[in-house]
């Protein structure tokens, strides 16, 4: 058996050999390591969108990923943690599987537990469709420097000045991020 750190490594020819393996596994809290293949190599292998469906489905989330060789790179796939944070992206794609009738109980469960703590009304927006959140917009007005420094980045750099805003929990935490950000920006840093 294959292993990184402890986590086995797998890889699976397709969609229906991941899903087979993660019914049979959903419950390892370790997670797994999932050798697959780059589009490139022609060899036959489940897909980044294919894991991600399925992932959900179960309950598990994506994590590291590493390279391997030239024909491969491994993907962590782990259980959802008890407060992990929701995408909208990812809360989109759950409504679709639900529909689709794919959705299975671990992961119908862990959507129940977030979405009975906040976190699926409190899901946050993905990269494309991410605005400038009103507070921010009024901060940055009133600091010009750090609106200029704010202008100057590029969609990335934006993003990854939002996204610890729209991941607060709480008012105190996002007052406090607002803060740092603006720090972070009139210091003239990258985020």
């Amino acid at each position: 058996m294959e292993e990184m750190g402890g986590v086995e490594i797998v890889g699976f020819a397709d969609a229906a050999a991941f899903e087979g393996w993660l019914a049979e596994h959903h419950t390892r809290h370790e997670g797994v390591w999932i050798k697959v293949a780059k589009k490139k190599s022609g060899i036959p292998s489940v897909t980044d969108d294919e894991l991600v469906d399925i992932g959900l489905c179960y309950g598990w989330i994506s994590g590291q990923r590493r390279a391997l060789d030239e024909l491969y790179y491994l993907q962590k796939y782990v259980p959802r943690r008890p407060k992990s944070l929701w995408s909208q992206v990812n809360v989109d794609k759950v409504a679709a599987l639900t529909a689709a009738g794919r959705m299975r109980e671990p992961g119908l469960a862990e959507v129940r537990r977030a979405q009975a703590d906040g976190r699926w009304a409190s899901a946050y927006e993905s990269q494309k469709t991410a605005a400038v959140p009103p507070d921010l917009d009024a901060a940055l007005d009133a600091h010009p420097g750090a609106r200029k420094a704010f202008e100057a980045l590029d969609r990335t750099g934006r993003y990854q000045l939002i996204l610890p805003l729209l991941q607060a929990l709480t008012p105190e935490s996002r007052r406090a991020r607002l803060t740092r950000a603006l720090h972070t920006l009139t210091a003239g840093g990258a985020p």
